[in-house]
């Protein structure tokens, strides 16, 4: 999985925008962005006012609610309200588990077509006129004259395909009701775990919707987009290992990636369906419900619920308890859960303050950190290598899930949190990222189809299952090491890192430093060795000190002292690759009678892994004679 570069960029003016918008289209929430005039992407709301979009449809009468307001139905009018469809796209009836609880219509087998899912709901809809049809009676001659009959209820069979298509045209239509104009194409987020089966009826279902689809891409993918653009996060280097953390409603997605000057490569993925917001609402619902029984007596059976009344009260809970989470992730302090006529007509309001809040989910957190230590170790890497922690969803904006996955990371661990960008739509926003980075890679696809052949062949790549969408990277650092006399360091001097393991390649990287020469007269010369080395991550056990009014008691034996993990980033040279010396015809002189040049090193790896390093000296008369040296693939 390759991006490319994101750098800061001039302002684009409104004229030069392609009419493009980015869809985060996920199980439960959905959100649209679109891009502004200085050429970043924003998320916009619905003509509701909603930035998160429920992924609901529900049928009332005549009336048909596309987002919150058809999750609102869930409450009363559940069995003609339809959720949870995105993941069942391209599956076949006999895939999905029997015992696959549902709080909205049920899925079943469509009566026309064999092994395909539906759901069967009851609207209301106008019937036949019931005068005959005569010389004077036509359709056409009587609309005019004949009266509008009551409607009927009838029975409508709906397909996941035909679901997914209404509601991805509610939308489009939103997009375009802001925009003013039509749009011209979409890209649309996908979980890594979709199946090429799954991708294929999304496609389907989104041009029946009149969408232009110009990529479906994974998640991973459109949160990297979105990092990579924009201003450098503080403490962060164009080379860093990102951690991405998708705690959806119906399951977990981890990915763990190498951003290497913009360019974005996979080191290895993971997803958990047992894990996710769904299950977290699951202990906070059966939290409330306890303590409503406790303070009212009214018995409450929650998670599953069976009785219609406990089914409704469910679904109450379930709704109010998107406000607690947004005030515990917005606040410090407590937050209540409030439902009108929760159960037999009395209302309930609970307080839950974040301490409890964390205690009643830490089963959910801790099984979120075991996933991470185990996609770190699958990749070869310790916790310690990794740069920065970006979070995708809703659940994921939850203090207590950062809290938990900091505590083995290294103290310089970037996340929203600790650059304040949680929330607010900032660049860290774990709601609006995917949504925004769809949007900014809409952006380049419609740039590259109106460029030429070769940058429209560059588009078709982005199909998914192309070929070219699997980059070759590097499995080693390439750095230079400057020999020293009695160095400190074990490598022997100083050492450089050029192309950092896991870049994509074909790579180029182009280093300028000061070189000190040393003291004395003479000619002076530059030296360094071209290096392949090994990183990792040295780990020693260190034996906590005895506080000092800590005396042990006659007749107990003496407790073991307590250690603590100590870890240290390690650089061990393995393969010498080449070595570069020549004159240093621009060295000057500085304070403490030292000579010191400036030189310009180039190092470019090929797809293939052939080397080639360039180094040149800077100084008041330009750029010196360069000397190259290369080496041949492995």
């Amino acid at each position: 999985m390759a991006q490319p570069n994101g750098t800061a960029e001039a302002p684009i003016e409104v004229s030069s925008l392609p009419t493009v918008v980015g869809i985060n289209f996920g199980n439960s929430y959905a959100s649209i962005a679109v891009l502004t005039k200085e050429g970043s992407a924003d998320c916009i709301a619905n003509e509701d006012g909603e930035r998160q979009i429920a992924c609901a449809i529900s049928f009332h009468g005549e009336e048909l609610y596309i987002g919150n307001q058809a999750k609102h139905q869930l409450v009363k009018n559940s069995q003609n309200t339809i959720t949870g469809f995105r993941n069942l796209l391209g599956k076949k009836f006999s895939e999905i588990p029997a015992n696959t609880l549902s709080v909205s219509a049920p899925v079943i087998q469509h009566p026309e077509v064999a092994d395909e899912p539906a759901y069967k709901v009851k609207v209301l809809q106008a019937s036949p006129s019931p005068l005959p049809r005569t010389a004077t009676n036509t359709p056409a001659a009587s609309a005019a004259v004949t009266p509008r009959s009551e409607p009927v209820q009838v029975e409508r069979v709906l397909t996941v395909s035909e679901v997914t298509t209404i509601f991805l045209q509610s939308l489009i239509k939103s997009a375009e009701d802001f925009l003013g104009k039509k749009v011209q194409g979409a890209v649309i987020s996908v979980p890594s775990w979709f199946e090429p089966v799954q991708k294929d009826a999304l496609e389907k279902a989104a041009s029946d919707a009149g969408i232009t689809v110009l990529q479906l891409l994974e998640e991973a993918g459109a949160a990297a987009v979105t990092t990579t653009s924009g201003p450098q996060p503080e403490g962060l280097s164009a080379d860093r290992t990102q951690l991405l953390v998708d705690l959806g409603a119906s399951a977990l997605s981890l990915s763990l990636l190498s951003i290497r000057h913009g360019l974005v490569h996979s080191l290895a993925t993971l997803s958990d369906h047992s894990v996710g917001g769904d299950a977290l609402d699951d202990k906070l619902i059966k939290h409330f419900a306890k303590e409503f029984t406790k303070k009212t007596k009214v018995p409450l059976t929650v998670c599953p619920a069976t009785d219609t009344q406990d089914k409704r009260a469910e679904a109450k809970l379930r709704l109010a308890l998107e406000h607690t989470k947004r005030t515990i992730s917005a606040s410090p302090g407590a937050a209540t859960c409030s439902v009108e006529s929760l159960k037999d007509g009395i209302d309930f309001t609970g307080t839950i303050t974040r301490l409890r809040f964390d205690m009643e989910v830490r089963a959910i957190y801790d099984r979120v950190y075991e996933k991470v230590k185990e996609l770190v170790s699958a990749a070869g890497l310790d916790l310690y290598d990794v740069d920065e922690i970006v979070y995708v969803g809703g659940s994921a904006s939850l203090p207590g899930l950062d809290e938990t996955l900091s505590q083995g990371f290294p103290e310089t661990i970037v996340t929203p949190f600790t650059q304040g960008t949680v929330v607010g739509g900032g660049i860290g926003d774990p709601t609006t990222i995917l949504s925004r980075g769809c949007a900014l890679q809409a952006r380049i696809l419609a740039q590259l189809a109106e460029g030429t052949e070769e940058e429209r062949e560059v588009k078709a790549s982005f199909t998914h299952g192309h070929q070219y969408t699997q980059a070759k990277v590097t499995s080693k650092t390439v750095g230079f090491l400057f020999p020293e006399e009695n160095a400190e360091s074990a490598l022997g001097g100083q050492w450089i890192p050029a192309v950092i393991k896991e870049t994509p390649v074909p790579a180029r990287r182009i280093i300028a430093f000061d070189v000190d020469l040393g003291e004395g007269e003479g000619e002076k010369r530059v030296g360094f060795e071209v290096w392949e080395a090994h990183e990792g991550v040295k780990i020693e056990k260190v034996k906590l000190p005895k506080l000092e009014d800590e005396e042990p008691v006659e007749g107990e034996e003496e407790e073991e002292e307590e250690e603590e993990e100590v870890k240290e980033k390690t650089v061990e040279k393995e393969n010498l690759l080449a070595s570069l010396s020549f004159v240093a015809k621009q060295a000057t002189k500085k304070k403490g009678a030292r000579w010191t040049t400036r030189l310009e090193v180039t190092t470019i790896v090929d797809e293939n892994g052939a080397l080639e390093i360039s180094a040149a000296e800077i100084g008041a008369s330009g750029k010196g004679e360069k000397t190259t040296v290369t080496v041949a693939a492995a």
